[in-house]
């Protein structure tokens, strides 16, 4: 086959012969037209190939390609590789995190129980629970992993929660079917101190001499209510010994809000209760100092066949995290309560409480450095975990640097995917523990 000459050096071959016939002065003016041409096109090409580069180390906020099998994730749908959804991704992460400014919730020091109901079979009444109702594992079109709907009025209860101590924090996704139509149908979340949790299941007789703390949540009814609403009751011996006015929930409706984060902190006596990013209770007398708490239930009443309430991702875990002495005096900080969307570096909005606890230490501690590092479970392979908890750890410096001023210079960020755990990868609670992000002096 015969080779083709470069089609400008054809074009400039061909112009200089004419040229000479033509004039030198214009000839001249010709052939610096070409140069200039092939110069664009050559910045043009190069332009692109930088692009690309870029696309490369570009790491921000973006949210990163599924891996099959991973759960090292809190919730997300499955994501394309696109760099304008990445960018798109990147921008409505800083905005949720953002509407949590004011978001003070930060979740116990050590994680005890995670509930994802992943090793329940969909249709099935998971087998770490108990109930007296009717309740069942689904899927929800547009959410992922596995929800418990309650679909009828009655209790259920994690079996496994046996404590509930002087400091904790109780956190769990709470879903109404879309516009819900059934004006008393509250759902109830019980912190009861149970002699005998047998006992507790025959509800409808124990609840006249129970002792503990009511909190209910009820959405804006569909058409009915201008507003969500939330209400808090004390009990000791059935007996209501302190009872709030409903609060007005805006947070929570049928209409285009039916999914929402519940937070619950306990600190001795008080209670803080919030609902996405809004603090609807903060009570400094609220739990019984002479009660030990120890049961968890969770209450549907009321409603028309079809209107279900869903749960998932329920976290309990225990202490009082104290980020400024681990840092500056232990030299190290580590936090499950640092969420991601799954398999993907987009940090949610619900982890603004820690990364301002982690921000205000650096600030009040001006030449203080640190490096971040990212950790996973043990799903997926070994090199997708290491460069998922890589992307990890630099999305929470890049938040750390764009929403607070931390110099970069300041923080180090790095991964090690899933070649440290700290429990073991086989249980949701052991994963869920392994997923977590470390923040080490230097």
């Amino acid at each position: 086959m015969k080779k083709i000459m470069n089609p400008i050096l054809l074009v400039s071959f061909l112009l200089a012969i004419s040229l000479q016939l033509s004039g030198q002065t214009f000839g001249d003016r010709v052939l610096k037209k070409i140069e200039r041409r092939a110069d664009r096109r050559l910045d043009n090409e190069v332009d692109k190939k930088l692009d690309k580069v870029e696309e490369g180390i570009d790491e921000g906020l973006k949210g990163d390609n599924p891996k099959k099998g991973s759960t090292n994730t809190s919730n997300s749908k499955t994501e394309k590789n696109s760099n304008t959804k990445d960018v798109a991704d990147a921008k409505s992460t800083t905005t949720e995190f953002r509407s949590y400014s004011k978001f003070d919730f930060v979740p116990g020091e050590k994680l005890i129980v995670f509930e994802d109901f992943s090793q329940d079979a969909t249709g099935d009444f998971p087998s770490k629970w108990n109930t007296n109702a009717s309740a069942e594992i689904v899927t929800v079109e547009g959410q992922e992993g596995k929800w418990l709907a309650l679909t009828s009025s009655g209790i259920v209860t994690p079996d496994f929660i046996t404590q509930l101590p002087e400091n904790f924090t109780l956190e769990f996704d709470l879903l109404i079917t879309p516009k819900y139509s059934f004006y008393d149908s509250w759902f109830y979340i019980h912190l009861l101190a149970a002699p005998n949790k047998k006992e507790v299941m025959n509800w409808n007789a124990y609840q006249g001499k129970r002792s503990g703390i009511q909190l209910a949540l009820h959405p804006q009814d569909a058409g009915m209510t201008p507003h969500g609403r939330a209400s808090y009751v004390m009990y000791t011996k059935g007996a209501s010994t302190m009872k709030n006015d409903v609060a007005s929930l805006t947070a929570f409706n049928s209409a285009d809000k039916n999914k929402v984060r519940v937070s619950i902190w306990r600190q001795n006596q008080r209670l803080r209760m919030y609902v996405n990013e809004l603090k609807v209770w903060d009570l400094p007398r609220a739990f019984d100092k002479d009660l030990v708490y120890n049961t968890v239930l969770f209450e549907k009443e009321n409603a028309k066949a079809g209107n279900n309430y869903f749960i998932k991702d329920v976290r309990l875990a225990i202490g009082n995290p104290d980020t400024r002495n681990k840092l500056l005096t232990e030299g190290k900080f580590s936090t499950t309560g640092i969420y991601f969307d799954i398999n993907s570096s987009t940090i949610k909005p619900e982890s603004g409480g820690v990364i301002k606890e982690i921000a205000d230490v650096l600030i009040e501690n001006p030449t203080l450095k640190i490096k971040i590092y990212g950790h996973t479970d043990a799903d997926g392979d070994n090199a997708s975990n290491l460069s998922l908890s890589q992307k990890r750890a630099v999305a929470v410096k890049q938040l750390l640097v764009k929403e607070f001023n931390i110099n970069d210079s300041r923080i180090a960020a790095d991964g090690k995917g899933e070649t440290e755990p700290v429990a073991s990868n086989t249980t949701p609670d052991g994963k869920a523990a392994n997923r977590r992000v470390e923040f080490i002096r230097q």
